[in-house]
Order: C-alpha cells, then structure tokens, then sequence
C-alpha cells in the first residue's frame, strides 16, 4: 500500500493520500491503520466527507479495489493553548539546558483531547521553565524529549533549549540514552536474562491497545530477573527502542504482563499486592545520558515510589528489605536493580 501526505501548515488541513492494496480490508479499518487513529474516528471522517475513493464518498463498509486511490483530508485542528498551572513536581535534575522530572503515577505527560489540563507540560509551563520549541512550537509537547505512559512513574527527560532539543534528540535516535525500568510481572519467565525483540504497532482490533505486528515498528527489550516471588519477578527492563506501551506489551506476549496493568492482563489480583486502581507496577528508575552540551555523563537514579513499595512487600512475602530490618533502604537498591552486570 503506497502513500504520500501533506502536514498540516499553518492552520491549514493536512492530506493524506493511499493506494489500496490487494485485498483490502473494509474502508474505516484501512484509514484507521493508515492514520494510526481509532476505527471510530476513521468512520467519523467518512461520515463527514473527509474521505474519497477514486474522487467519490463511499461507506465505512466500502471494501476498495487494488489500485483505487483513497484521499484522507483532516481538518486542521483549532490552536488551544496550554495553560501555566501550579502543580508540584519533583525536579531530580535541573540546569539552563535541561532538567529530569520524576513523573507521579496518574499524570499525562501532554495535553490531548479529554486531557488538557493537569499534564506535566501544564506544571512545567506553572514553574516558569523555558521550553524547548522547535517543530513542537503550539503542539503542547514543547520539551519533551520522550514519553512515559500515564500510569508509568519515574524519570523523563525535558529540553530548556533547542540546542538541547536537537542533541538529546540524536542520542535517543541513537539509542545512547540509557533508560532502565523496574517492572513486577506476574508468573516466572523462563530465564535469568531474555531479549523479547519483536515489532510493535497498533492492535489492528482495538486502536487504544499495542500489539506485535509482523510490520510493526522494531522493538527490543532486554530483561534481568532481581528476584523471585512465589506469584511474580521482580524485572529490570532496559530499553533498546521507546515504543508506546514497549514494556508492558512485551512482557504480555511472552505470558507475564505487568502486575496491575489492565489494559494487558494484568490487572487481576491487584488487591492481594495492595496496588491503587488504574496503577501498574512500572517505574522508570535509572536515567543515564549525555549532557547536550558539555557532554558530561548524567547519571540520574528515582527510588521506589511509596505505593510500589507496598505492593513489592505484600508480594515479597517476608524477603523485601523492609521485613529484613533494612532501614530506609530503597527496595531496588537491595535487590541490585543498580548493579548492571548482575
């Protein structure tokens, strides 16, 4: 299936154009896997008129012949802006080109439809910092180097500067941003140390969901077993890509999802470990990168949050550190979540 698209410029709607290929699957799902949008919102768009096949309005249900060409037109969405707002945060480091936050479970990184309030981007603009621009000047992503999901917690670079921007930018490319996370998965994988490296993209069923998909985008994931419980691992996840739900859905297809993830099954039994509704135990502790100017190796480490830390112990079952008189030992720091050649 072959495409080309116009973005959108200056408040002008942005065109998107397909060929269908063989077979085709009916005309929502096919705009839908092309735009990466939700079957519903691909069928609003037919519904609308923003949708030609070969020059003419056809149904959601229209299955296209090969060859046919498919106009996506997308109205250009009205500028919003994003509003300062007085939310605390926790600032793990901060200098004139950049600064880490570790991110509460429960908020959004950037505002988006039915979120454009309360997100990190709205407390960063609160506290006065400058914000990288760039290409993501109006988005309301401004700064933001990379993403954590909503219910992830720990740390997340931000750009003060363009300069900055740019440089963090490469390394991530890259893959020299070092980004490792402490994961609980339910059941016990098969190996001390496993590489799950397989390519993720839309669930082609359900558009709010990841998947492995055969032409998906790559995705690699190195895991460390820390410990073993009698229901679940402790895990420490190294990221090779950043894909959207990366983690959690490669944890998922090889049976041991993320303890208190519902979306990937692995919600149940979140009351026997004591975690909040909506919460899973993901959290992005160590941060390694290099500094977009004077190239000084950053080595940025987050704790255990409180309520990560509840359900580590009630799972534990007397071998978390809090039942060996450890004191104020953070949990990752006892299980060698810190030592990389364990």
């Amino acid at each position: 299936m072959s495409s080309s698209s116009s973005e959108r410029a200056g408040g002008r709607p942005a065109v998107h154009e397909l060929t269908a290929p063989p077979q085709a699957p009916r005309l929502d799902l096919l705009v839908a896997s092309h735009l990466d949008i939700s079957r519903n919102q691909a069928a609003t768009l037919i519904a609308g008129g923003n949708v030609s096949v070969g020059g003419r309005r056809e149904r959601a249900s229209y299955r296209a012949r090969e060859g046919e060409r498919i106009v996506v037109t997308l109205p250009a969405s009205p500028s919003r802006e994003v509003v300062a707002e007085d939310i605390p945060l926790t600032i793990a480091y901060e200098d004139e080109n950049v600064l880490v936050v570790d991110k509460p479970a429960g908020m959004v990184v950037h505002p988006a439809p039915g979120n454009w309030s309360g997100t990190l981007v709205n407390a960063l603009k609160g506290r006065g910092s400058p914000l990288s621009a760039g290409s993501d000047a109006g988005t309301g992503r401004e700064g933001i180097v990379h993403r954590l999901d909503k219910e992830t917690s720990g740390l997340l670079l931000v750009a003060k500067t363009d300069r900055a921007h740019r440089a963090l930018g490469a390394e991530l490319q890259a893959r020299r941003i070092i980004r490792r996370y402490a994961a609980l998965a339910w059941g016990h994988v098969t190996d001390d140390r496993l590489t799950v490296d397989k390519p993720i993209a839309r669930d082609p069923r359900d558009r709010k969901r990841m998947a492995i998909v055969s032409k998906g985008r790559p995705a690699r994931t190195d895991f460390t077993r820390l410990a073993r419980f009698d229901s679940a691992d402790l895990l420490r996840a190294h990221l090779y890509t950043g894909r959207t739900h990366q983690i959690r859905v490669h944890l998922a297809t090889i049976g041991h999802p993320v303890v208190g993830d519902d979306t990937y099954g692995g919600g149940g039994g979140r009351r026997l470990v004591d975690l909040p509704p909506r919460r899973h135990f993901l959290h992005a502790a160590w941060l390694q990168f290099r500094h977009p100017v004077n190239g000084k190796e950053i080595d940025i480490r987050s704790p255990l949050p409180e309520d990560l830390r509840r359900a580590l112990a009630a799972i534990a079952q007397g071998t978390s550190p809090d039942d060996r008189s450890a004191g104020d030992l953070d949990p990752l720091e006892y299980f060698g979540f810190y030592r990389v050649h364990l």
